[in-house]
């Protein structure tokens, strides 16, 4: 697989993106020495709460967030998509888009790699992708019993000797930060402030767009 494009896959709402979603990626991208990560906003995700911002709001921040961040790019196609965002269908799309040999990896977090199973066509990921799951050292809950038997399968212990366009499963230790972005949103809509909690051009995106403003009393 040498001279093999390696491009990393990070979804979310990024409702508002902040430095956990931005540290995750450094971290990807060096270790695995990936040519490409790409964030993915999406617009309607079917296993989660619609997000409180507008599309555009929440692409704006992403594209400002990682403005001269070198490897990490931003890719809309779920935000052009009119109807809600299925992840097989965003690996298919990236298929006809860059062949068949490039190695695509989906970076999950544990809590979403434990709820797979409730995820539209799951079992035709690895057919399109490598998945990563980053987990933290303080997870402790057991993956559920429909993935057990494809981590004993699909499952290298190094991340680094992934194979193949496809088709595996590893795990990468994260530097555990305690921010989301629910708790941004709790911050604003108390008025308190969420400075060093997303960066600057967020941040200042935020309060010049008036987003998650404060709740009245």
């Amino acid at each position: 697989m040498s001279g093999t494009r390696r491009i990393g896959l990070l979804g979310g709402t990024f409702d508002p993106i902040h430095i956990g979603h931005l540290r995750a990626a450094v971290e990807v991208v060096e270790y695995l020495k990936l040519d490409e990560l790409r964030l993915i906003p999406s617009a309607r995700p079917p296993h989660r709460d619609h997000p409180q911002t507008a599309p555009e709001h929440r692409l704006r921040m992403v594209q400002l967030a990682v403005a001269g961040i070198e490897g990490i790019s931003v890719d809309d196609r779920e935000l052009r998509r009119e109807r809600p965002s299925y992840t097989v269908e965003t690996l298919e799309s990236l298929r006809t888009e860059l062949g068949e040999d490039v190695q695509l990896m989906l970076l999950l977090g544990w809590d979403a790699f434990c709820g797979l199973p409730g995820w539209y066509r799951w079992e035709e990921l690895l057919k399109l992708c490598h998945v990563l799951v980053l987990q933290r050292p303080d997870a402790n809950t057991e993956a559920p019993e429909e993935l057990r038997n494809l981590v004993a399968a699909r499952s290298v212990s190094d991340p680094l000797t992934m194979t193949g366009a496809a088709g595996q499963l590893s795990f990468i230790w994260q530097t555990p930060l305690e921010i989301s972005a629910t708790r941004i949103r709790e911050c604003r809509q108390a008025g308190r402030s969420i400075r060093f909690l997303t960066p600057d051009a967020v941040l200042n995106y935020i309060q010049a767009q008036g987003l998650y403003p404060a709740i009245s009393n």
